[in-house]
């Protein structure tokens, strides 16, 4: 049996999920293993969009600038939508910067969003990874069982290279293995909710040419409004490599009968010798995990919620539920945390997730060929009124899908254990507008300092606590202390901005590893308020 000397985490999956757990816990300096059964190369459109809190997250990992210096497209490649009948057509409409990926500062997010594949992220985070001291990355290596009980998770594992099973000890194991997880079925969690939305087709080609080959400008997704081809189309990476969806598909038709190189000719209208480089099959459905959790074993990402990819939620939560865990994992294994705070990842993260299965639900309800009308392709009068009202449809109904700040940033962890609430009224959950909140289980507010910094550069790898000018010393003082007899990793930051208090209210806010306001209040409490936030009680 392999067992190394300090506790450690076995992660299955080395997918943006996966990798962003080794990172976290890699950070917190919890060793831990990553197993991959794939060689995790391809070229699969997946994800392209990394939003701004994940780019957040790179930040507080130091490698926000090397995804950005990684975008193929350049960081400064417009993020417009373009709503068009074809891209040989007419235009009916745009989005522009689509997600928030236009570069430059904003006062409600300290990193832009990006347009960019997901393979690529995979290459920030893979070689990031491989550089922390306590993580190990082993690709071509399958899980095959497990079995715990109160000291610990034994696994079975199969090194695919040299064809010899070997079997692990464990703390602590985080299935990362996607939609098909094999940790999911070990620990009996079932998927509910709607199968089958739809049938989908990936289509990747190269085709020299095609940006210049209509009027439009450049976009990072052009939607085509047409009666016999209704498509997603745009740029996915250098060398004139493309991505391309219908998104009407016949249901009795294969993928492989589809001629996906006239399909794309059709649908544009453009002429071109496409090369098709790839083309998969994949169904949009709409499912939750009824549990993520059993004893030592916990699930994240696409192993325990699935939705349709409209939005851009999915990889972005996989990384979003990691950090989550991460923290918590890192926090009981360095002896700080309690049970209660294992038990919050699930009871914070799953409300989330229905959040967003019924926003990406509802934009998946209005494709390409939901916001068909006559006369679109017309070159007449008619042409022209049609187009201006499917323009003025388009702008409203797609509002929900391309400026979603409120869903990104405003998801609040309301009902959790490890949130102390202060009696006052939650912000109005809002999908589009985004407010920022130091209320209990809100994202911290963020905004620029007047050295040029983000204030979340200030904030510690442990809880942060924010005081304040109008802070009493002794409060401060308490605060410190107990941190310090609780074994809590606590900063004090000082912020003197005067802007900082109208975001920050309170005299005093205590700040969570992961950016989320745990408690905030005039003066230090009396009670232990760190064994509440840390999941002690």
């Amino acid at each position: 049996m392999e067992k190394r000397a300090s506790p450690r985490v076995l992660i299955v999956g080395a997918g943006p999920a996966g990798l962003s757990l080794a990172i976290e816990l890699g950070h917190r300096k919890i060793p831990c293993l990553l197993i991959e059964r794939n060689d995790r190369v391809g070229y699969a459109p997946r994800a392209k969009t990394t939003n701004v809190r994940t780019r957040e997250h790179l930040r507080r990992w130091g490698i926000a600038d090397r995804l950005r210096a990684a975008s193929p497209l350049g960081a400064y490649y417009p993020s417009n939508v373009v709503f068009c009948t074809r891209l040989a057509g007419f235009e009916l409409g745009r989005h522009e910067n689509a997600m928030y990926c236009a570069p430059g500062r904003n006062p409600l997010y300290s990193e832009h969003a990006q347009w960019i594949p997901q393979y690529t992220v995979e290459e920030v985070l893979r070689s990031h990874a491989a550089t922390l001291p306590g993580v190990e990355i082993r690709f071509r290596t399958e899980l095959l069982d497990l079995s715990q009980d109160a000291s610990g998770v034994r696994v079975r594992m199969r090194d695919l290279a040299q064809g010899r099973d070997v079997e692990l000890e464990v703390d602590y194991l985080a299935g990362a293995d996607g939609a098909r997880s094999l940790v999911r079925d070990l620990i009996g969690t079932r998927m509910e909710g709607r199968h089958g939305l739809s049938r989908n087709y990936n289509i990747v080609f190269r085709a020299p040419g095609l940006a210049q080959a209509h009027k439009h400008g450049p976009a990072i997704m052009y939607w085509q409004v047409n009666g016999d081809a209704p498509s997603l189309i745009g740029p996915m990476d250098g060398g004139d490599t493309w991505f391309f969806m219908p998104t009407h598909v016949d249901p009795q038709q294969r993928a492989s009968d589809i001629d996906a190189r006239a399909l794309i000719a059709r649908a544009t209208g453009i002429d071109l010798p496409y090369e098709v480089l790839s083309s998969d099959e994949w169904t949009a459905s709409k499912l939750l995990g009824n549990r993520y959790r059993q004893a030592r074993v916990f699930l994240v990402g696409d192993a325990c919620h699935l939705h349709p990819p409209f939005g851009g939620y999915g990889m972005n939560m996989g990384v979003a539920d990691s950090v989550d865990l991460g923290w918590k994992l890192a926090a009981v294994l360095q002896g700080w945390g309690g049970p209660a705070l294992l038990d919050s990842y699930e009871l914070e993260r799953r409300p989330v997730h229905q959040w967003v299965l019924d926003e990406a639900e509802h934009n998946h309800s209005i494709l390409g060929n939901h916001l068909l009308a006559e006369h679109l392709e017309d070159a007449g009068a008619a042409g022209e009124q049609a187009r201006h009202e499917a323009g003025a449809r388009i702008q409203a109904a797609k509002m929900r899908e391309f400026a979603t700040l409120g869903v990104v940033l405003g998801y609040r962890y309301a009902d959790s254990p490890v949130i102390v609430p202060d009696g006052s009224p939650a912000p109005a959950r809002d999908f589009i507008n985004y407010t920022p909140s130091s209320h209990p289980g809100a994202l911290a507010p963020h905004a620029w300092l007047h050295d040029g910094s983000s204030l979340y550069d200030h904030f510690g790898p442990g809880f942060t606590l924010l005081a304040l000018p109008a802070a009493a010393a002794r409060d401060v003082d308490s605060a410190v202390l107990a941190a310090r007899a609780a074994g809590v990793p606590l900063t004090l930051i000082r912020p003197t901005e005067g802007g900082i208090a109208n975001l920050y209210p309170a005299p005093l806010t205590l700040i969570r590893p992961d950016q989320h306001v745990a408690w905030r209040g005039a003066t230090w409490p009396d009670a232990d308020l760190y064994a509440q936030v840390t999941g002690r009680h």
